[in-house]
């Protein structure tokens, strides 16, 4: 796949120049490196644009371009339904969600936690947290800069990764969120503008759109498969889906870190209503490639050895000299996004949740020092740990990245159940991600060893992880809603703006934010029923 000219290394050197130069830009700003506000979420006045496109940039990551065209390929665009569903749970972030996470002046979702139920729900959100991002999302992300460096510029492995960490870590550590955003806003102009020309030049070169659907099978364009299927039941997707869509777009640091940077509830929505319609996008210009690859393989115009060969393969065949280079400056885009992203939210997590929680009186100074140190560190970690992917087997990848579709059933309950019902209460939450985590692990160490077992813990492995996840949540939030009433009811004064009962109650930690517009929730209401229009009508088209 050496095939990059002069002409691409000189797009891709430029694609490098612009994100160091708006990151530059974007620190520039004194508070940025003086307030734990402006470093950790960017001053509170970002607007929605920035939010929504952050949203969708640091979601899609390059393993998430390369597997998602690699599973169109090789099954169709039922994979997409993650994708499309994500579209709706962004709009019970910005509706359900957002209110009471800016209402409440948290930094982060483990503080939220401790506001709504207790310092105990705290950490366990912290710990389990930091964990699982450098387990997995630094891990996996740094192993796909490899490969994309590897297999399509024809740089060793090690290298690639080496420049992938050092480059993203460098502007992270100076310019905070703010650099993380304002750099997210160009990576995803980059980053739709290379996969709309891989899925225009391929769908060209094919015959247009009619070519593509009388090129393969029908089931390749049906989102709903049977409940047995494998990997995308409808069951799990319709009820399962969605509960670790809760857990990832409206809990997870991660993600709501963005609209907890804007300065009222209506930038923010509007954020999570434009990433809505971001999110439309990547069934055709992420998955649909995977299935033009195929086709073109099926007629010989390229050849496939696995499926996630598709989208380097139509990246190497396919595109002329030069936006090749584009196309590999907006892999590079989605990787260093999702990067930065990973090593804002984590510093954020160890320095409010763990260090200012053992030291209340650190000062502002104090608390960004930290954040950048702890950054850096993320850095070391990341760089240490590359030598370290050659010990580490594909499946243990594949086990390390279950691990949150099982811890996440019980942290959608605790925050979704929390905000609805003023009842609930400390020990029913402790309770209830207590036993989400016996639950979940157990069911992990036992797929660890699935070949010993037989009778009805076999059968337990082998329900799919979509319909595990429905179970647990129903558990969770049984275990949650009967240890509340079992125990006496939180006091008022500590819910006040924390659940809709209470969500015209101000405290002490209230914070003052600019003020909203009528006008402009209206406008949302009617943006957000035409993309949920939209969503309906994706899913009828594509019915096989």
């Amino acid at each position: 796949m050496k095939l990059l000219g002069t002409l691409d290394w000189l797009l891709i050197f430029g694609y490098f120049g612009l994100v160091f130069g708006v990151a530059y830009w974007a620190t520039r700003r004194e508070e940025t490196r003086e307030t734990s506000a402006g470093y950790f979420l960017a001053g509170r006045n970002v607007g929605w644009f920035i939010i929504g496109a952050s949203l969708f940039a640091s979601n899609i990551g390059s393993e998430h371009l390369v597997g998602l065209a690699g599973t169109g390929a090789a099954s169709g665009v039922a994979v997409g339904q993650f994708e499309i569903l994500a579209s709706l749970i962004l709009l019970l972030l910005g509706w359900v969600f957002v209110p009471f996470y800016l209402k409440s002046g948290v930094f982060t979702m483990p503080e939220f936690l401790e506001r709504r139920y207790s310092s105990g729900a705290r950490w366990y959100l912290a710990v389990i947290s930091i964990v699982g991002y450098v387990l997995t999302k630094i891990s996996v992300t740094i192993a796909a800069g490899g490969i994309v460096f590897e297999s399509i510029m024809g740089i060793n492995f090690w290298t690639g990764a080496l420049v992938v960490v050092v480059a993203t870590g460098i502007y992270t550590i100076f310019g905070g969120l703010r650099a993380v955003l304002y750099t997210d806003m160009i990576q995803m102009f980059v980053l739709v503008g290379g996969a709309v020309l891989v899925t225009g030049i391929g769908l060209s070169e094919l015959g247009g759109w009619g070519a593509l659907r009388a090129s393969v099978d029908s089931s390749f364009f049906d989102m709903w498969q049977p409940s047995s299927h494998p990997d995308f039941p409808w069951t799990g997707i319709l009820f399962g889906a969605p509960i670790l869509g809760v857990w990832y777009w409206c809990t997870d640091q991660f993600i709501v870190q963005r609209v907890l940077s804007a300065p009222n509830e209506d930038q923010a929505r509007r954020g999570t209503i434009f990433g809505g319609i971001l999110k439309v996008l990547p069934l055709f210009i992420f998955v649909l490639p995977g299935v033009v690859a195929y086709a073109l393989s099926q007629q010989g115009a390229l050849e496939l050895a696995k499926p996630d060969e598709a989208l380097p393969t139509m990246i190497a065949v396919l595109l002329p000299a030069g936006l090749r280079g584009l196309v590999v400056a907006g892999l590079l885009a989605a990787l260093m996004s999702s990067l930065s992203s990973v090593f804002n939210s984590c510093s954020t997590l160890i320095t409010w949740d763990i260090y200012r929680k053992l030291h209340p009186g650190a000062s502002e100074k104090r608390l960004v020092r930290v954040g950048q140190v702890a950054t850096a560190i993320l850095v070391g970690f990341g760089l240490a740990w590359i030598p370290m992917m050659k010990f580490i087997s594909g499946q243990l990848y594949v086990y390390l990245q279950s691990v949150q579709a099982y811890i996440s059933p019980p942290i959608a309950a605790v925050f979704l159940i929390g905000v609805l019902w003023k009842r609930v209460n400390s020990r029913g939450a402790i309770a209830s991600l207590g036993t989400g985590f016996v639950l979940g692990m157990g069911r992990l160490i036992a797929e660890i060893g699935k070949d010993s077992l037989d009778g009805w813990l076999l059968r337990v492995v082998e329900i799919n992880f979509l319909h595990f996840a429905v179970l647990l949540f129903l558990v969770c939030s049984a275990v949650l809603v009967v240890v509340s009433l079992l125990t006496p009811e939180p006091s008022r004064g500590q819910l006040a703006g924390l659940t809709f009962a209470t969500a015209a109650e101000s405290s002490e930690q209230t914070p003052v934010l600019t003020p909203s517009d009528p006008a402009w929730k209206r406008r949302d209401v009617w943006l957000s029923a035409l993309l949920a229009l939209c969503v309906a009508a994706v899913w009828i088209y594509f019915r096989g």
